[in-house]
């Protein structure tokens, strides 16, 4: 359950599955998404989730779609996208020392960090992951 003004990260699945009518997961995710937006809360993105997002849609649908997708972003009222650094990346890596993290991407890595780095215990995610390293999903 969402509460009120939560802070929220939004990963790359829930950004594709909003993004897609195609996909078997948007129905969840736009009901996931109009929890979210009613509950007010206080969503996050990353750089690297922004342009891996992009970079699927351009190249798995059409660029208009991406491009499309990019402005959506704008319209977001309470969307902040959080810059990734160096030392996000340098503390990324000590994810893939835990063997429960099977086929780990380094974006999720770098998403843990900022959200721990963040105090932001949901993600609004379809991948395991997350649940995996101690997060709470919606979605």
């Amino acid at each position: 359950m969402i509460r009120v003004g939560e802070a929220v990260f939004v990963d790359i699945g829930a950004w594709i599955a909003l993004a897609l009518t195609r996909d078997p997961l948007h129905a969840r995710a736009a009901a996931a998404w109009a929890q979210l937006l009613g509950a007010g809360a206080r969503l996050h993105t990353s750089v690297p989730v922004v342009i891996e997002t992009f970079t699927f849609l351009d190249r798995n649908t059409t660029r208009q779609v991406a491009l499309t997708w990019k402005e959506s972003l704008s319209t977001v009222g309470k969307l902040r996208i959080l810059p990734s650094t160096r030392r996000d990346l340098e503390r990324a890596w000590r994810y893939f020392d835990r063997p429960d993290l099977h086929k780990l991407s380094a974006v999720d890595a770098v998403s843990f960090v900022m959200m721990t780095d963040r105090r932001i215990r949901m993600a609004f995610a379809f991948d395991g992951h997350f649940a995996e390293a101690s997060f709470q999903m919606i979605g």
